[in-house]
C-alpha cells in the first residue's frame, strides 16, 4: 500500500525520495566563532539522514560575517567553510536523501547571543565578538541595538555575497538551495511594511518591498545550475495588524514563481517581537494551503506537524506538498522510519541495522 507521504517529489533536476523533509533549525554550535561547520553538524546532519528524511536542509548560514544571527553560527563566505561542509553533504548522500543549505542574512536580527549555551540574550556587544548590524531602516528589533540602514551600495554587496555563498554550496555538493526569506531576518524586513519605510525602489508597495528578494533569486538562479532547485522560506503573516498577510506572500509567491523558485517554505511570524501567536499542531498549514492556490507553487509546510497519521494526511489530502518536520525530528532522527511503520509501508531505505526494532 503507498502513502502519499512517500511519494517521490521532483523538482527541476533534483528527485527527491519523500515528502518528510527536516527543515533547517539553528544549532549555534560553531564554538571557534569562524563560521566553519564541526563534528557536531556531521552527527546531527548525518543522523536525520539515516533516519530517512527525503531532504535535510542545513540551519541558517550566513552570507556575510555580520549576516549570522549568532556569533556560533556556520557561514559560506569562504572556502573554508565550504570544505567543511562538503563531507557532511557526502554522508547525507550516502544515507539516499537529498542536501539543502538555508543561505541568509539576520540583519537587525543579527549580532546576538545564541539560543543556548549562554545566560545572556539581546545583542553581543563588540568587545564581546558581536558587530554593527544592518535593516531596511535604522529601526531596532525589539531591544536589540539599532542597525545601519543599508544603502544601494550595502544592498548590492548582499545580493552578491547569496549568488557567492549558493555557489560554493553546489561546489560543496548540496543539492537545494533555500533563501530564508522569513523570520524577521533581512530579506523579512524589507518584506513587511513594519519594518520597511523606505521611500526608495526598496520600499513602499509590496513589488518594491519584495525588489530585494528578487535580486537575491535572480542572483542565485544566475549563479547555479539550472538544474538546481531554488526554494525560499517566507513567514505568510507578521501575526500583527498592518503587516504581512497570507494574500501578501501568495503575491511575493507569484513574482518568485516567475524568477524561477520551485518550491514555497511557508512559516509565519518573527519580525513583530511579542507578538500574539496562537501556536498548536499544525497551525501553519492553513497559510501553506492559501499560498499554494495563490501563487500555484509546490509549498511545503512546517509548524508542530508530529505524528504519521498527521502528516500523511497533510499531504494526501493537498494541503502541501511537502511536510517539514522539526523539532519532532530533534526528538527523533528516525521520524520518517517510525511514520513508516505506523502507517505499514515497508519502507525500502530503512537501514537494515534497525530491522529488528520495526518488527
Amino acid at each position: 500500500m503507498s502513502h502519499a507521504v512517500f511519494d517521490p517529489i521532483t523538482l527541476r533536476g533534483l528527485t527527491v525520495r519523500n515528502r518528510i523533509w527536516v527543515p533547517p533549525m539553528c544549532q549555534y554550535s560553531v564554538p571557534a566563532e569562524d563560521g566553519v561547520a564541526t563534528d557536531w553538524h556531521l552527527v546531527q546532519y548525518g543522523a536525520l539522514a539515516r533516519g530517512g528524511a527525503g531532504a535535510v536542509i542545513v540551519e541558517a548560514t550566513g552570507v556575510l560575517p555580520e549576516g549570522r544571527i549568532s556569533p556560533r553560527d556556520l557561514g559560506l563566505w569562504n572556502d573554508a567553510q565550504r570544505d567543511a561542509l562538503a563531507p557532511i553533504v557526502d554522508f547525507v548522500h550516502s544515507q539516499g536523501a537529498a542536501a539543502g543549505i538555508q543561505l541568509g542574512h539576520a540583519g537587525r536580527k543579527g549580532s546576538t547571543y545564541p539560543g543556548w549555551g549562554t545566560d545572556r540574550s539581546g545583542t553581543v556587544p563588540a568587545a564581546a565578538g558581536g558587530w554593527e548590524t544592518v535593516g531596511p531602516t535604522d529601526a531596532p528589533f525589539g531591544e536589540y541595538a539599532a542597525p545601519r540602514a543599508l544603502d544601494e551600495a550595502g544592498i548590492r554587496q548582499v545580493v552578491e555575497a547569496f549568488a557567492v555563498a549558493a555557489r560554493r554550496a553546489v561546489q560543496a555538493g548540496f543539492d537545494i538551495i533555500e533563501v530564508h526569506g522569513a523570520h524577521g531576518y533581512l530579506i523579512h524586513q524589507f518584506l513587511s511594511p513594519l519594518s520597511n519605510t523606505r521611500a526608495d525602489g526598496y520600499g513602499g508597495d509590496l513589488e518594491r518591498r519584495s525588489r530585494l528578494l528578487l535580486e537575491v533569486v535572480d542572483a542565485i538562479r544566475t549563479t547555479v545550475d539550472d538544474a538546481v532547485p531554488v526554494i525560499v522560506r517566507l513567514s505568510a503573516t507578521d501575526w500583527t495588524d498592518g503587516g504581512l498577510t497570507a494574500a501578501d506572500t501568495g503575491r511575493i509567491g507569484t513574482l518568485l514563481a516567475d524568477h524561477g523558485v520551485d518550491l514555497l517554505d511557508i512559516s509565519t511570524g518573527g519580525n513583530v517581537a511579542h507578538a500574539r501567536i496562537p501556536a498548536g499542531p499544525g497551525y501553519q498549514v492553513p497559510f501553506a494551503t492559501a499560498v499554494r492556490a495563490a501563487a500555484g507553487l509546490p509549498v511545503s509546510a512546517v509548524g508542530m506537524i508530529t505524528d504519521a497519521q498527521q502528516a500523511e494526511q497533510i499531504v494526501a489530502t493537498g494541503l502541501a506538498d511537502v511536510v517539514m518536520v522539526g523539532r519532532e525530528s530533534l526528538r527523533d532522527p528516525n521520524f520518517p522510519i517510525r511514520t513508516a511503520a505506523a502507517l505499514r509501508y515497508d519502507l525500502p531505505y530503512r537501514p537494515a541495522p534497525f530491522a529488528r526494532a520495526y518488527r
